[in-house]
């Protein structure tokens, strides 16, 4: 059986191992791209990654898959959405709950839009986790919002999960496998 060569275009170390153990067993051979995206204001984390997708594409020339995740909390309007890694450079963790001060509803998503350009080939594969947003930081595993967001179902943050927990659970687990299972089509000879 055949493999598949995709680059994921991104800076973050931690995302890339993340996507690595959530693709262990998949026929894709999955390298990092350390090119910055252009990242496209927009509201909907599809049109984003799929944006700085072709762009990454067309620049390189390689398979590439871009990862955009949107954090949307109720309370607040679905704020910071598409947004959420400015805010959480800004503000932070810290900001974050005070902007939630005495709100009722936490609750909130984390949605993942994976991008996949090749030549003569694109697609977008979604993956959503919603939970709330805890009233502490809570953990030291993970990265980003991983210490206040625990998902539904769950009594722990993602920071407080292992790995492999977390990425049972998480919206970045479930957009990967996602990409995971066409992989497996292709490679198999089923096309798309």
């Amino acid at each position: 059986m055949g493999r598949l060569t995709l680059y994921l275009a991104t800076r973050n170390r931690n995302k890339f191992l993340e996507a690595s153990r959530i693709l262990e067993g998949a026929p894709i051979d999955l390298r990092m791209l350390e090119v910055d995206k252009e990242e496209l204001q927009a509201d909907d984390t599809e049109v984003i990654a799929l944006h700085a997708a072709r762009r990454i594409h067309m620049e390189t020339g390689l398979p590439v898959v871009v990862d955009d995740t949107g954090l949307f909390i109720n309370s607040l309007g679905g704020f910071p959405g598409p947004y959420a890694e400015y805010v959480y450079r800004t503000i932070g963790l810290e900001g974050v709950l005070r902007l939630l001060e005495g709100a009722s509803d936490r609750r909130a998503c984390f949605k993942t839009s994976l991008a996949l350009v090749t030549t003569g080939h694109e697609q977008v594969f979604n993956g959503v986790t919603c939970g709330i947003i805890t009233r502490e930081i809570r953990g030291s595993g993970g990265f980003g919002y991983d210490p206040i967001f625990m998902p539904e179902g769950y009594s722990r943050t993602y920071a407080e999960m292992s790995l492999e927990e977390k990425n049972r659970v998480s919206h970045r687990g479930k957009a990967f496998r996602e990409l995971a299972r066409w992989a497996e089509r292709v490679v198999g000879g089923q096309g798309d």
